[in-house]
């Protein structure tokens, strides 16, 4: 991919970060499980067959970034409830990472959580991940009142709440249409996973997470180290 836009992220010190398949690749086990319950919710609420179920939360994650706004807002089921049913499931098979968790410490300035997720999860899976200690902050859809992103309205309350210019700002995640808004606002943005068509509003693009920290934290690594 070729990169546009701000080469330079010495003068960004507020560092955000998604948590699914930007943290931990959402072809884990456990991603897998959690939308195998959001499914079975949909279809014990719905009366709908399985399979009609699953399309219809692929359907609900597209058109509001998070499913859990269109089962509240087309069923009037509780978010509360959705959320504690589908999150609970077995978190055995999630590692620790610590590499990450020093190279995300070792970044100048804040760092922070900005997930679609809801806070009770995202606050196991760091836990699992052993990289809570590197965070200074967790940003979960509870705290945007359900606005998910890429919704601008999640980005604006992110922002309000944790008191920073997302000119000052990376944003570090796997879906492209959540960078678009952020770009928008003034972040840098760098797209987490395989490539993307090019596009203006992804400014770097990685392929390893670890590989671009290190690339930023360790002078002596060429900064576009990760970038694809």
């Amino acid at each position: 991919m070729s990169v546009a836009g701000p080469r330079d992220l010495a003068e960004r010190d507020v560092w955000v970060f998604d948590l699914d398949n930007t943290l931990y690749p959402a072809e884990h086990e456990v991603f897998d499980e959690i939308g195998a319950r959001m499914t079975t919710f949909i279809a014990r609420l719905t009366g709908f067959e399985h399979e009609a179920a699953r399309v219809l939360r692929e359907k609900y994650f597209l058109a509001y970034g998070a499913t859990v706004v269109g089962v509240v807002k087309h069923h009037g089921a509780s978010a509360a409830d959705f959320l504690s049913y589908v999150h609970d499931v077995s978190f055995d098979a999630v590692h620790a990472d610590p590499e990450l968790a020093g190279l995300i410490e070792r970044l100048p300035g804040r760092r922070i959580v900005f997930t679609n997720g809801a806070r009770d999860y995202a606050g196991r899976i760091l836990a699992k991940l052993g990289v809570t200690q590197a965070f200074d902050e967790v940003f979960a859809l509870e705290d945007a009142d359900l606005v998910p992103k890429p919704q601008r309205g999640a980005f604006e309350r992110l922002v309000a709440r944790c008191a920073f210019d997302p000119a000052r700002a990376v944003m570090f995640e796997d879906h492209d249409r959540n960078l678009e808004t952020a770009a928008a606002m003034g972040f840098a943005t760098v797209l987490v996973g395989p490539p993307a068509p090019p596009a203006p509003f992804i400014h770097f693009a990685t392929s390893s997470l670890h590989a671009f920290l290190r690339g930023l934290v360790e002078p002596s690594i060429d900064r576009s180290a990760g970038i694809a």
